[in-house]
Order: C-alpha cells, then structure tokens, then sequence
C-alpha cells in the first residue's frame, strides 16, 4: 500500500495520543495530527479510574503517570453520593488526582521511543475513503494545504468531531438541559490547608452535589495556589455553550464555595458544558473510525469521560494493528464498535441519571434520598462502585467454553510488548498448543492466577477470550485463530 501513513489520528487528547502509543508499540507506522501549535496546559478532566490506571499498568506506564499525579482519591462517587473502591478487585482501588494536561504530556513524550509523530498546527478538514486507504487534507499553520495518504483514520477529534462530521454517522441523543461551567482559577492568599501543592496530606474531596436551587460551587486544589471551580447554577442557565465564562460568574460561585472567604485573583482557563449525551451510531465506517469524545459526549459526572476514551484506544490500538499487519481473522476490527458501543451507551446512561439525582427538583430530591440508602448496602455499592471505576467490563466472547472469567480483565497482569498471553498453571498441557502463535503469543507461569492445571488465554487488552477448568479441555486452538489470527505454518502439538 503507496501510503505516507499506515494510520492517521486526528487529535492529540488522551485517546489518540494513548491509540499512537499503541500502534507504536505494535511498529505500526502512524502519526497524530492536532490543529493546535501547542499543549494548552489546560488542566481540563482530573482523574483516572481504576480501569484506567490498570490499562496504564498493563503496558508499564502507570509509574511515571504517578510521579506527575497530584494524590490519590480512595473513593469514586455517583452524584456526589460516596463509592467505596477499597471492595474492588484491583490492585489500584483509587482514583489518581491528575490533570489531563500531564497525562498527555507523558503519552506524547513516550511516542519519541516509537518515533511516532505529532504534528501540531495542521487541521484536518476533509477525506476520502476508498478500497485501499484514505486521503486526508490538513490545512497547515501558513494556511497551505496539503494531502497526506493513510491506510487508516482515526477521529479522536473530540465532540465537535470533523471526522464524525465528513463521515456523515449519525450522532444521535439528548440535548443538554442545564448548564454548567469549569474553570482553573488563581486565589488571592488561599486558606493555608488549601496553599501549596495537593498532595496525600490534603487528600481531595468528594464534590458535594445535593441538590441546591442556588446551584453547585465546588473547589478542588490542584496545587501552588490553583484551584479547579465547578459551577452551575442560575447564572450558567440558558447561556450559549461558547459565551466566556465571566469573572462575575467565578466570584459569585467562590462565594457559594463551603469555608472560608476567596477572593480571586485570575482565571486561568474556563469552558461551559451541559449534560448534553449523545453517542455515534457506528464507531467504524470501512477505514474510519471513531473514538473518546469523536464517538460520545456525556455530561462529567462521576468522572468518566477521559477514561472511557483512552479505555476505547486500548481496545483498538492492538486489533488495528493485528490488520495492519496481515494477522488479523476475519471480523476482528469490528468487536471494535461490538465492544465498545455498549460500554458507551451505558456511560451515557449512568450519567444521564447522576444528572437527574442533582436537580433541585423535589421528586429528584426524594429519589437521591433513596438511593443513598441503597448504596449504603455494601453489595449495591461495590456494584455501582465498579461500573463507574471500570472494572466489571465484561466482553462478550462467542464460542469459547463457559468460565467465571471469560471476557473479564485479569487485574494486574502485565503485556509490555503488547501481545497477547497465556497463563498457564504448573500442572496445565495447554502451553504447547500455542507454538503457532509464538510470535503474536507469550507464555508465562499463572502462578496464583488460576491453579494446577488450569489456563486463562488473555487479549493483548488484558481481557480473558479462553479459559479452562482443571480436567477440561478443547476450543484453545479455536480461540488462537479467533483472536489472533492464523498460526504459523508447520506441526501445533497440544490440545485442540
């Protein structure tokens, strides 16, 4: 293929950013495009979930992502009602206090290694598609513009989407009802337990979200004297998304904040949003897909957004490359849309009714009384608590034998070359099974994972598509060829 790419991404937030990092990994041949010259600096989402800070372990990125964190968070929340992640299976049960603007610093940093390219200050503003690849045209910083060919395209272009937008997929869903506006602003003489840098001494807390007709103001400390306000009350109602947020409307929130007197001192940065929810009918069109914002929007509540993007990058970047690379089976780039849309929709769902659950509506009122008491219920609050952390994403996996853990992560396990893995117990016969996938993949000793005999066949993803009882057998080979292709030519010994 006569390409200057083998995939082009347009957006240089967490998902395409973490998608490139992917695809690099994997030797892929891509490059980012962001029409923005430079980094923002705009602290923008706050937080990585649980799943998230697995992903990121996964490949053995989390621990320099954690030396830029600001602390760490033992609680999610729906609402502003407490979920407790210390009943979670994970080895990460918190969420990390991090601005968006330091995990994509990290993630363009680490595309260096791979020598994949971000090129800033080039706007995509039209393409094509046909049989062989895309054609793509960039307007660049001196106005000219210029054709680029790519094998694939990638919109992680954000909820204005020009890809979503060229490709004519419907986008269908809920007009915002309220709005609401975030801002990072800078105190004069902050409070002494809110100066210096957050850290595990001033531990954030959760937003207090009862519903208020004066409406919501809440401060969070980012550090050195920076605060990120939420507000939204009658003053944000019935105001155009893309007015500016006006300095009158920071101190009127400030002085709805709990604690002592603020007064401020500049905003650095502030935006609008609404609770808008609306999600692409289809995430993949021939040779363009979707993804993060570009295929969703949702309204921020329980902190979901940024993580349900990049967890939407680690579910593609492997399969688009498995493609690119000829080792693909037939129909593995669409359990891209399979996958994920339902992951989506349910976000979309969820935050949909956090919403609600904040209206100072009195039936509103009535049902976050009643649901507080359910959460009360350890049960129901670990179950909630893992749908907003990530961590019972469960893919469905036809004609594979039935297990506990088929379709579900593995917690904790490591894929730094971005292969897939089989965790065999000391006593298991599959291990020989896989010598026609040893390039595609690894072995390794289960150890506690599963026991004597027992094997667990995991994606590139960390997600279970084989697994076997003690005193089972079959359907290995089968899973193999399913998820990761065709075996190598010559003899495949062990089960079938």
């Amino acid at each position: 293929m006569d390409t200057d790419y083998e995939v082009l991404i347009a957006g240089a937030g967490p998902t395409g950013l973490l998608l490139a990092n992917e695809l690099g990994l994997a030797g892929v041949r891509a490059a980012v495009v962001e029409r923005l010259p430079l980094r923002t600096g705009r602290s923008k989402a706050l937080n990585l979930q649980p799943r998230t800070a697995e992903v990121l372990d996964c490949r053995g990125w989390l621990d320099p992502v954690l030396d830029r964190s600001l602390t760490l968070l033992p609680a999610g929340h729906f609402a502003g009602l407490p979920l407790h992640y210390d009943a979670l299976d994970t080895p990460f049960p918190h969420q990390v206090g991090i601005p968006q603007a330091r995990v994509e610093e990290f993630l363009e940093d680490h595309l260096a290694e791979y020598g994949v390219p971000v090129l800033r200050g080039r706007e995509l503003t039209s393409f094509r598609q046909d049989e062989g690849g895309v054609t793509a045209t960039l307007l660049g910083p001196d106005g000219a513009e210029r054709t680029v060919r790519a094998g694939y395209l990638v919109g992680a272009d954000g909820g204005r989407s020009t890809v979503r937008r060229v490709l004519g997929t419907p986008f269908p869903g809920w007009d915002g009802r309220i709005g609401m506006a975030v801002a990072d602003v800078e105190l004069v003489a902050p409070a002494a337990a809110e100066a210096g840098s957050a850290g595990p001494g001033e531990a954030w807390r959760l937003p207090d979200l009862t519903p208020d007709p004066a409406g919501v103001a809440f401060l969070l400390p980012l550090g050195d004297g920076v605060h990120r306000l939420l507000l939204g009350g009658p003053e944000q109602q019935g105001v155009d998304r893309d007015a500016p947020v006006t300095e009158d409307e920071v101190r009127t929130a400030l002085a709805r904040c709990p604690g002592p007197p603020r007064e401020l001192r500049a905003v650095r940065w502030a935006s609008r949003f609404t609770d808008a929810a609306r999600q692409a009918e289809r995430y993949a069109d021939g040779r363009v897909l979707l993804a993060g914002d570009a295929a969703h929007i949702h309204a921020p509540a329980g902190g979901q957004g940024l993580n349900l993007g990049m967890q939407d990058a680690f579910n593609l970047g492997w399969k688009l490359a498995a493609v690119i690379r000829g080792r693909a089976p037939d129909g593995l780039l669409a359990t891209y849309h399979a996958e994920r849309h339902p992951v989506g929709a349910r976000v979309l769902a969820n935050t949909r009714a956090q919403t609600v659950l904040t209206l100072p509506d009195p039936d509103a009122v009535v049902v976050r009384e009643v649901f507080a008491d359910l959460l009360a219920v350890p049960e129901a609050n670990r179950r909630v608590a893992a749908m907003i952390a990530g961590t019972d994403i469960r893919y469905p996996m036809p004609d594979a034998p039935d297990h506990p853990l088929l379709g579900a992560r593995v917690p904790g396990v490591r894929l730094p070359s971005g292969r897939g893995v089989l965790l065999a117990g000391a006593a298991s016969t599959a291990a020989a099974a896989t010598d026609g996938w040893a390039d595609r993949v690894d072995r390794a000793d289960a150890g506690p994972a599963v026991g004597a005999g027992e094997a667990l066949l995991v994606r590139p993803d960390g997600h279970v598509c084989w697994a076997r009882r003690d005193g089972e057998a079959g359907g290995l080979r089968a899973a193999l060829a399913r998820w990761f292709g065709a075996p190598r030519p010559g003899p495949s010994p062990g089960i079938a």
